[in-house]
Formats: C-alpha cells, sequence, structure tokens
C-alpha cells in the first residue's frame, strides 16, 4: 500500500506493453503498480543496452540496490516498509490484444498535435488561454474534423471571427492534420526520463492510447 511519496513520482506516466511486447496505452504510477502487485504485469528495465524482466518481489529487491548506487536516476515511492523505483515499462503477462489504429479527436490531443501554439501567431500559450478554431467557420459549412480545428489564442479567434483565414488576412502557419500517432506520446518523448519508451514506439506504425 502506497501511504507517502513525492508528487512528482506520482505525476509520472507508465508505458504499458502487451505480452508479445507491443505498446498499448500510457498508465499512472497507482495503476502501475496496481497491475505489478497482483502479478498482472511485470517491469521491463533497460540496463546496460538490455532489457530484463523483473515481477513486483524482485523489482523491489533491485529497487534496493538502486537506491543506494542510482538513486538520482529513478524517481521514487515510499511506502511504511520499503522505497520503491518507479518502472518505466511495464508489460502485461495475459494481454495480447493490439494497440488501437485510430487516434481519438478529443481536445486533450488537438492541444497536443499544435503544441499549446496558436496556428495564426505562432506564439506558446497556456491550455486555459488558448481555444479551438474552426478554419473555415461552422456557419460557413466547416465541420469538426483534424484538418479543420486548430488552437488560436483569443486574441487571433477575435480578429478571426466568423471568417476564413484568407477573409481575415491571417495565414496558418500549420496545415491541420490527423496525427498518425497519439501526439501526447511526443510530448512525453521530450523527457529524458521517458527515453527508453523510444526503441518501443520507433518502430510501431499504431497510435499509443492514453488511460
Amino acid at each position: 500500500m502506497i501511504v507517502d511519496t513525492s508528487q512528482s513520482a506520482l505525476n509520472c506516466r507508465v508505458l504499458v506493453l502487451n505480452k508479445h511486447y507491443m505498446a498499448v496505452r500510457v498508465v499512472s504510477v497507482r495503476r502501475a503498480f496496481s497491475l505489478l502487485f497482483r502479478d498482472l504485469a511485470e517491469v521491463i528495465s533497460c540496463e546496460d543496452g538490455s532489457y530484463n524482466n523483473y515481477d513486483f518481489q524482485s523489482w523491489r529487491q533491485l529497487s534496493a540496490f538502486k537506491q543506494q548506487f542510482e538513486v538520482h536516476q529513478h524517481d521514487w515511492i515510499t511506502t511504511v516498509n520499503f522505497d520503491i523505483a518507479v518502472p518505466r515499462i511495464i508489460r502485461l503477462l495475459f494481454y495480447d490484444r493490439l494497440p488501437r489504429q485510430s487516434v481519438k479527436f478529443n481536445r486533450r490531443n488537438i492541444f497536443a498535435r499544435d503544441r499549446n501554439h496558436c496556428q495564426y501567431c505562432g506564439k506558446k500559450f497556456p491550455t486555459s488561454e488558448l481555444s479551438l478554431d474552426h478554419v473555415i467557420p461552422r456557419t460557413m459549412g466547416g465541420k469538426s474534423t483534424w484538418d479543420n480545428i486548430v488552437c488560436a489564442c483569443t486574441d487571433c479567434n477575435s480578429n478571426k471571427g466568423g471568417r476564413t483565414p484568407k477573409q481575415a488576412n491571417m495565414t496558418l502557419i500549420t496545415v491541420p492534420a490527423k496525427p498518425r500517432r497519439n501526439p501526447v506520446i511526443h510530448v512525453h518523448l521530450n523527457h529524458d526520463r521517458y527515453k527508453s519508451w523510444k526503441q518501443f514506439l520507433d518502430h510501431a506504425y499504431w497510435s499509443v492510447e492514453l488511460t
């Protein structure tokens, strides 16, 4: 049972592979440890250029060693009786389904695709200061699709109004399109702690589902 931990460790994400080592989703640290503790998954750890497999107990024992010699290379969960390193990758032992092929069309993925940049002025904004704009306004038959929705800051959205970019004398910095992979994954891959994910994603032609 997790009773005390740093907030940063709980905010980490864990890549989940199916039994055939294919990435299927990204989950929270709590979910990952729940699967490990119930022997539904094992840890996949990158060590000296190779990947090794550990069940919950062997990962706990290895964590004791890592805490002595690699403490700054890991995020840590503290329990009543021991500290345990947060795994970066786990493998489901009994799940062999393939990942979904389609990237979900939702607000989170649109913000991630556009990297929180207004697609008219090019500036980066917090999510709270961005809106979604229909390139071809709905009043002109524009639809809510990947190629007609972009992030726009308040000022640009207001300046554009119910017009097309051409009518408003504005230019899109990027042509909107549906991503081939889940764009949120690329946000995680920019962080050093998730570099071990890369090998399992580089050769994929599917998207990774976030849950």
